[in-house]
C-alpha cells in the first residue's frame, strides 16, 4: 500500500494539517484522513500539497523559441515568422526529444496533466508520413515518458487567414478538408494517460462552413477564440460576426468546449460564452509577451465560464505565476485588488483544467487520480507566507515533490528522468544548429 503525509494540504473544504493520502491499485485516491504525524512506510510530502496542477494550453514545440524571439520587438505576426521557421525543423524523432524534455519541465513546475494544441502533423510541404499520426504518437509518447497525463487536441487547420489558402509553411498544419482532418484523426486512441480531443484553430484557419463538422468529433474541444483585435476585425469584414458569434451560430460553444486567450470580447460575446458553458483558458505569460491583451476574467467567471490556465508558447512554465498572472492582470485593468480569491485562482490550476481536458482530476478526494504537488513552505520566496496565501508568493522553483497516479516523478526538485536542463538544452540546440 502507498501512502503519503501531508504536512498541509488545499483539500476541496479549504486547507487541512496533517492529512494522510493512501493510494489505491489504480493509482486513484482511496483514502484520505487525519494523521498529526507521518506513519511508519508512509512518504513525507512537505509544505503545502496542492492538487496536480494542469496545463490546459500547450503548443510543445514553442519552448525552442525561449529567449530567442523577446528581444527585437516586432509583433505577434513577426513573431509567427520565427515559429514557422521552427516548425520546419521538426520530424517525429526531434519532436519526440524535444517534448519529452518540455513535458518533464512541466512536471518539474507540478504540471500532472498537459493539454496538447496540436497542428503539426505532417512532413514538410505537407507530405504524409507512413504513419500520418506519427507527429501525434510522438508527444503522447513524450508525455509517457515524461510522467505525465496528455489530452492530444488534435487541431483542424484548413486555412492560412480568412478566405486566403494555407502558405508553404503552413502546408504541414492542414489535411486539406475538415474531412480529411477527422478521418485521420479517428486513427488516434486513448489510454490510461491519454486522452484525445479536438481543436479549432481559429476563425481564421477554419473556414466557416466546416466548423460544425469539426465540432461533432467527440471528446474535448478547444479554440483560439479573439487572441488579437486584427482576427476580430478581419471576421467583421468578413462575417459581420464577432468570432464568438460565428462560433456560437455553428454550435461550437458549450461545455465541453475551451476558448483559449478569449482576450478582446465585447459584452455580447461574453455572455455567450458564459451562458453556454464554454470554458476560458487564459496564458498570461503568453498574452503579455506577445502583447496580446489582458481578458476580462472576472466578467466571464461571473458570467458562467469555468476559467483554466496554460502555458502556451512556454516562455515561461511555471503555473503558479500562470494563476498568479491572472490576478495581477486584473488589477492593472481594473484598478481592484483581489478580483480572483485563492481559492478561485487554484480551482483554475487544478480541478477546472483537468475537466477541460476531459479528466475527473484535480481534487484530493477519494476516487480522483493521486496526483499530488508539494510546494516548500520553508524557501526564500515562501518562508513567513500563510498557507492560504503561498500560490500568491510560491514559483515553480518551490516544488519539491510530484506524484502522478500515485507514482513519484520528481522528488527533491529533481525528476526521474535526471537533468531536464540539459535534456532541453541538447534538444533545442540541436534544432538551431
Amino acid at each position: 500500500m502507498i501512502t503519503y503525509w501531508c504536512e498541509h494540504a488545499w483539500l476541496t473544504g479549504g486547507i487541512a494539517r496533517g492529512v494522510l493520502v493512501t493510494v489505491a491499485e489504480d493509482g486513484t485516491v482511496g483514502a484520505v484522513t487525519a494523521a498529526d504525524t507521518a506513519p511508519t512506510g508512509a512518504t513525507a510530502l512537505p509544505g503545502l500539497v496542492f492538487p496536480g496542477f494542469a496545463n490546459a494550453h500547450s503548443h510543445a514545440f514553442h519552448r525552442a523559441l525561449r529567449g530567442r524571439t523577446h528581444g527585437d520587438g516586432g509583433t505577434f505576426w513577426t513573431w509567427r515568422e520565427r515559429m514557422y521557421a521552427l516548425a520546419g525543423k521538426l520530424d517525429p524523432d526531434t519532436y519526440l526529444t524535444l517534448a519529452r524534455a518540455v513535458y518533464a519541465e512541466m512536471a518539474l513546475a507540478g504540471i500532472t496533466c498537459v493539454g496538447e494544441f496540436h497542428y503539426l502533423h505532417h512532413a514538410p510541404g505537407g507530405r504524409r508520413y507512413a504513419d500520418p499520426n506519427a507527429m501525434g504518437v510522438a508527444l503522447v509518447e513524450a508525455a509517457r515518458d515524461a510522467g505525465i497525463r496528455i489530452t492530444l487536441l488534435d487541431t483542424c487547420y484548413l486555412a492560412g487567414g480568412i478566405d486566403t489558402p494555407v502558405s508553404a509553411e503552413q502546408l504541414r498544419f492542414s489535411d486539406g478538408t475538415a474531412g480529411a482532418w477527422a478521418e485521420r484523426v479517428a486513427g488516434l486512441r486513448p489510454d490510461a494517460t491519454t486522452r484525445i480531443g479536438s481543436a479549432i484553430h481559429s476563425v481564421r484557419a477554419v473556414p466557416r462552413e466546416s466548423l460544425a463538422e469539426v465540432a461533432q468529433v467527440e471528446g474535448p474541444l478547444h479554440v483560439h477564440l479573439s487572441e488579437q483585435p486584427a482576427e476580430n476585425e478581419a471576421c467583421l469584414v468578413a462575417y459581420g460576426r464577432t468570432p464568438t458569434e460565428l462560433l456560437a451560430d455553428a454550435g461550437v460553444l458549450g461545455p465541453r468546449t475551451t476558448a483559449v486567450h478569449a482576450t478582446h470580447l465585447t459584452a455580447g460575446d461574453i455572455g455567450l460564452l458564459g451562458g453556454s458553458g464554454t470554458g476560458a483558458c487564459f496564458c498570461p505569460t503568453t498574452e503579455g509577451d506577445l502583447a496580446d491583451g489582458i481578458g476580462p476574467a472576472r466578467e466571464l467567471l461571473d458570467a458562467g465560464s469555468p476559467l483554466s490556465l496554460g502555458s502556451d508558447q512556454h516562455a515561461v512554465v511555471d503555473p503558479l505565476t500562470e494563476a498568479r498572472s491572472v490576478e495581477h492582470g486584473e488589477r492593472l485593468r481594473t484598478g481592484q485588488r483581489g478580483r480572483l480569491s485563492p481559492d478561485e485562482l487554484v480551482t483554475a490550476l487544478t480541478s477546472a483544467g483537468h475537466a477541460s481536458l476531459g479528466w475527473d482530476g484535480g481534487r484530493i478526494e477519494v476516487g480522483a487520480p493521486a496526483d499530488l504537488v508539494a510546494v516548500r513552505l520553508d524557501t526564500v520566496r515562501t518562508a513567513g507566507c500563510l498557507p492560504g496565501q503561498v500560490m500568491l508568493a510560491a514559483t515553480a522553483s518551490d516544488v519539491d515533490t510530484v506524484v502522478v497516479g500515485g507514482r513519484v516523478v520528481v522528488s527533491g526538485g529533481v525528476h526521474r528522468l535526471g537533468d531536464v536542463g540539459a535534456m532541453l538544452g541538447k534538444a533545442i540546440e540541436g534544432l538551431w544548429s
